[in-house]
């Protein structure tokens, strides 16, 4: 009898590699952001889509706060529609990334979550800034 990890088969090769290459374009990881902006290449704009209270207690530096509710296209005037968002929030646990990113989609904009949130920040070693 097979493991439950088994049990399963693996999808066929190219279709796991259309899968995995896909999934580059819907989310970036921890990393890859924290390296944009220690190079000056910052091509994207950060948001923290937590609230306030949350946000002044310690985020990823460099990230603008717009909690999730408040993503609409008011909120968003001062940015060319072109611009991409990530989009981040506690880690794991939280989906106020995802709903982040359903908002800015809705409304026509590039979006990617950055993957982990500030879980995923700490858990690579890099600070976080406090207002």
């Amino acid at each position: 009898m097979p493991s439950a990890v088994a049990a399963v088969p693996a999808a066929a090769p190219e279709v796991a590699l259309a899968h995995f290459e896909s999934s580059f374009t819907f989310e970036t990881d921890c990393w890859d952001v924290h390296d944009a902006f220690a190079q000056g290449a910052v091509d994207f704009v950060l948001l923290d889509a937590r609230g306030p209270d949350l946000f002044a207690a310690g985020h990823v530096p460099g990230a603008v706060n717009l909690p999730h509710r408040k993503i609409i296209a008011a909120t968003l005037r001062d940015w060319p529609p072109e611009t991409l968002f990530v989009v981040y929030c506690a880690g794991p646990h939280c989906n106020g990334a995802a709903r982040a990113a359903v908002r800015l989609a809705r409304l026509g904009r590039p979006v990617k979550i950055m993957a982990g949130g500030v879980t995923g920040w700490l858990d690579e070693g890099f600070p976080l800034a406090r207002t």
